[in-house]
Formats: C-alpha cells, sequence, structure tokens
C-alpha cells in the first residue's frame, strides 16, 4: 500500500517510445523512474544531480553509506567517470553490456553527486544490456544511478507489479518491461588496486577470479553487501527438506515445496525465479518461509548469497 499522504501517484506505462519520452524528461527535472534491466528493476534518477539521488536514497529508506550503481552507455562514457585498469578495461570489453559491475577508482572532477559513492575514492560502474534502460540512458543524456526499485533490504523487484507493491506513491514513473531475464543482481567486481576481488556473486561467473578473490570485504564497497538484505517480512530457514509448521517451503530440484524454483535442478532457471517466489511466499498467510537445499556451484553461488543475507537476523 502506497504511504498515507504519498507526494506521489505513480504511473504505470508500458515500455515503448512514449514511456521513455516521459522517463527521459522525469529524469532530466530531477525525479525518480523504475526502469527494467536484465537483472532486476531499477530506481533510476540523474547521478550527476544530488536532489535526484537524495531522492532516490528516501524512496527506498536506503542507507547513506551504501553506495550507488551508475548505468552508462559504455566503456567511453564509464572512462569518464571512473579510472580503469588494463585489467578493467578487458572485463568491460569482454562482458558489457551485460550483468557486470566493475568498482574502479572515482575520477577526479567526474560531476557525480557525492551521495552517489558514498563518500568512497571508487565509483561501481555498469552498462545494461536491456533495451529499455539503454534507451532511458540515450534520451535522459545522464549517466543514471539506480539500485533496486524496492524498499531498502527488501526482495529485489523482478517485475512492476513487485515495484509498485513496494515503491508505489514514492516514486513518478514505473516503465514496465515484463519479466527481468536473470532475476539476479549484477556480479560486482572491483578493480582497485591488486588482485581483482568478487565483492558480490551474480550471473556471469569469473572462475578465473573467484580463485583469489577476497571475499566478503570488512567495508561496504558496493551494493548488496549489508549483512541483511533482500529480505522477506517473515523469517527464512534455508536447506529446509520439509515444511514445518506454518511455513511456506520453496522447492528445488527433487524438494517439491509449495512451489518448485526449478524442478530439473536447473540453476539457470531457478535463479531467474528466485526473487519472484520470494515475493509470492512472503504473501502466504503463513509465519514463515523454508527454502530448499541449492547447490553452491556456478549461479548457486549467487543465489545462496541472496538467500543468506535474507535469512540473516534483522539489526
Amino acid at each position: 500500500m502506497p504511504p498515507q499522504n504519498a507526494p506521489f501517484e505513480t504511473e504505470t506505462l508500458p515500455y515503448g517510445e512514449a514511456a521513455i519520452a516521459r522517463a527521459a524528461g522525469l529524469i532530466r527535472a530531477g525525479q525518480t523512474v523504475a526502469v527494467p534491466t536484465e537483472t532486476v528493476y531499477g530506481l533510476a534518477a540523474d547521478a550527476t544531480n544530488a536532489e535526484a539521488v537524495a531522492r532516490i536514497y528516501a524512496a527506498k529508506g536506503r542507507p547513506g553509506f551504501n553506495p550507488l550503481i551508475v548505468h552508462v552507455t559504455g566503456l567511453a562514457e564509464a572512462e569518464r567517470l571512473g579510472v580503469f585498469s588494463d585489467a578493467a578495461r578487458a572485463a568491460a570489453e569482454a562482458w558489457w553490456p551485460g550483468p557486470l559491475t566493475l568498482v574502479v577508482p572515482l575520477r577526479e572532477g567526474a560531476g557525480l553527486a557525492p551521495a552517489v559513492t558514498a563518500g568512497l575514492p571508487s565509483v561501481a560502474l555498469r552498462c545494461p544490456a536491456h533495451p529499455a534502460m539503454r534507451d532511458l540512458l540515450a534520451a535522459s543524456g545522464r549517466p543514471l544511478a539506480a539500485p533496486s526499485a524496492n524498499a531498502s533490504g527488501g526482495i529485489s523487484p523482478t517485475s512492476a507489479a513487485h515495484v509498485l507493491r513496494s515503491l508505489g506513491g514514492r516514486i513518478s514513473l514505473i516503465i514496465d518491461g515484463g519479466a527481468c531475464a536473470h532475476g539476479l543482481e549484477s556480479t560486482i567486481v572491483a578493480f582497485t588496486g591488486g588482485a581483482p576481488r568478487l565483492l558480490r556473486p551474480g550471473p556471469i561467473q569469473f572462475s578465473e577470479l573467484e580463485a583469489i578473490a577476497a571475499l566478503a570485504p570488512d567495508r561496504v564497497e558496493a551494493p548488496g553487501q549489508l549483512a541483511s538484505h533482500y529480505a522477506p517480512s517473515k523469517p527464512v530457514r534455508l536447506n529446509a527438506i520439509e515444511a514445518e509448521a506454518d511455513e511456506w517451503l520453496i522447492g528445488f530440484g527433487p524438494v517439491t515445496g509449495d512451489e518448485n524454483l526449478s524442478p530439473t535442478g536447473n540453476l539457470k532457471e531457478a535463479a531467474t525465479n528466485l526473487f519472484a517466489a520470494l515475493h509470492r511466499a512472503d504473501a502466504q498467510a503463513v509465519r514463515a518461509i523454508a527454502v530448499a537445499p541449492i547447490s553452491d556451484e556456478g549461479l548457486g553461488r549467487a543465489m545462496n548469497d541472496r538467500l543468506g543475507r535474507a535469512a540473516a537476523p534483522r539489526s
């Protein structure tokens, strides 16, 4: 439900020229717009406008120490904002556009609003593949700060309906581009000196980097690193084979459950379905949510990262 005395009448438009034109006008006016990406829906605002960025934090209730990913049209624009090593440039050339975020040193005079980097000397950059986000970048002519379009710490949105339930009344516009293809947030890798470090697993697998990655750094350097994150309103129990009393069981493979992420045990199918399943489970009239065991290989590692944070104790 929208909050009482909501400042916005949230509009939802199907993805197309009219929606992009409307969204670009709002972005240039310093407002926030929810837009689909290939990972999850993002809450976009002009990354160079301090007031617009503040509206992202206000709409989400996001902690000010949690930096934002800046979406760009390509490597040329990214290099105007951050300092790329040869290794970072090679990663961008190999996987952009796509679900890969690179954390690199912030370039002096980049012109980004200070809140985007949360005071850090680095910036998180991504070149998205989804046509809606790419069209919005082109039409607005701005780099776009765009965390997931949901209340901070909650389940990430993979449909326009998820966004409306979480942020309805708090934002101006939602562009409805259907369900997101990957359903998990981008892989985040830091190129800030020394060996590349995996900060958040995601759809892109870096087997050659993971062997040397320093996981779980002590300080927050990128989105999605808080201990409790991606969380439903109900407690979450992991590695469940059967449901306990008053639990909704999300199954996987041979664990049937009340619904199943992938009856065949396909990790790509399961990753695409994960957040939508958590949204449905959270809407059930039950006490808690249980999730079946998921292999910790490949995409399973990214899924278990999200589920571990969803099940973490709330502060």
